[in-house]
């Protein structure tokens, strides 16, 4: 473990930050968006942790927590010489998505955010990973990245939409279109 006698390095002060592969960008570049907007999701996984009760899907986000480490790993290093994320990772995700989505009815209306205690912050979990989605596949059209990253993004995003029914126990909250529509 590396220790720092100090967090600050001063050599951001000018605008720009250091990735794995040494390169310097400014910080508001496509690819230091991106990986901000993949710590944002890690750090709003964190409350959804701290704030479900179920063990199974606290277990989980604290796997996929430690996975998004590995995806800002591959998207600071600008060269490819670091793959973290692999085919592997996206299997894992499909695997607990099919996991939890047995539990599930099938859908006959989108779904609101909301329901249980947990279900709105895995909601506005995914919305972020979501979002992350989109930088990284900005990203992409300019870059070369990981060609999984993409996939395990993606499919971040199902699974927290699969969590938030899971939590919701059957009771979905679903949309009712032109509920305020009157005669």
């Amino acid at each position: 473990m590396v220790h720092l006698d100090r967090i600050y390095t001063k050599s951001g002060d000018k605008g720009t930050t250091s990735l794995g592969s040494g390169d310097r960008l400014f910080k508001h570049h496509l690819r230091i968006h991106a990986i901000g907007e993949v710590d944002e999701l890690n750090a709003f996984m964190g409350l959804v942790v701290h704030f479900t009760t179920e063990q199974s899907i606290k277990d989980l986000l604290q796997k996929i927590q430690n996975d998004l480490f590995d995806v800002g790993a591959d998207l600071c290093m600008s060269d490819k010489k670091k793959i973290a994320i692999t085919t592997d990772y996206v299997e894992r995700l499909e695997k607990e998505i099919d996991h939890y989505n047995q539990y599930l009815q099938p859908l006959t209306s989108f779904v609101l955010p909301g329901g249980s205690a947990t279900s709105p912050y895995l909601h506005a979990t995914r919305t972020i990973c979501r979002r992350a989605e989109r930088a990284i596949t900005e990203i992409s059209q300019e870059d070369n990245i990981n060609p999984y990253l993409l996939s395990y993004i993606n499919r971040l995003s199902d699974l927290l939409f699969v969590l938030a029914r899971f939590s919701n126990k059957g009771q979905d909250i679903l949309w009712e279109p032109q509920k305020w529509k009157t005669t």
